[in-house]
């Protein structure tokens, strides 16, 4: 089985902001694979159902980004998943809009999201999807709780579909198979 996470904050006042986009990744997800987001336990909102072959947990924390580790950490241990079978789908001001990057470990790189993962999960090693959301050029906070222009979303939705293209590669051959093939990807 494996557990997909995209991070986000709970909130319609948060829905399709920058900090949202693992949100949203699940969102669509659920809509290919027709899981249903209709289940509440693990500090979140789950659902269970198949991509291809593989059983797989999709899963939105409803603790705030900064407690996600939680959440993830409950799951885990319920279902007993191995830390290869975790992937996190979130969003990364490092990397430009438009662009994804791959990673099976690494630090948290600043998201407090993520370092709240590696503190209760005791590892850094679990594969990871950073979706761009661009540089700010004001205050961090606003920037990230802030929504996309018009053009940059169109570039966003088309970055958000490749996010599920990387989610199949992983599972139907591997990580880094996955990571050679869309790290060098560019939304146009």
């Amino acid at each position: 089985m494996y557990l997909i996470v995209g991070l986000g904050n709970i909130g319609r006042e948060y829905e399709k902001t920058r900090h949202n986009v693992g949100f949203d990744t699940i969102d669509l997800l659920s809509r290919k694979y027709n899981i249903e987001l209709n289940r509440v336990k693990f500090k979140g909102i789950y659902g269970e159902g198949y991509i291809g072959r593989e059983k797989v947990l999709l899963l939105k924390p409803s603790t705030y980004m900064n407690l996600s580790g939680e959440s993830v950490r409950e799951a885990v241990n319920f279902y007993k998943i191995d830390l290869d079978k975790i992937i996190i789908i979130y969003d990364d001001i490092s990397i430009p809009v438009g662009r994804l990057r791959i990673r099976g470990k690494g630090s948290a790189g600043g998201h407090n999201g993520i370092k709240n993962i590696i503190l209760n999960l005791g590892t850094d090693s679990f594969p990871r999807i950073k979706i761009g959301v661009g540089q700010p050029k004001e205050n961090l906070v606003s920037y990230v709780l802030g929504r996309f222009s018009e053009e940059e979303r169109k570039v966003l939705d088309e970055t958000l579909e490749t996010a599920l293209l990387a989610v199949e590669e992983i599972m139907e051959t591997s990580l880094e198979e996955a990571m050679n093939k869309y790290n060098g990807y560019k939304a146009e």
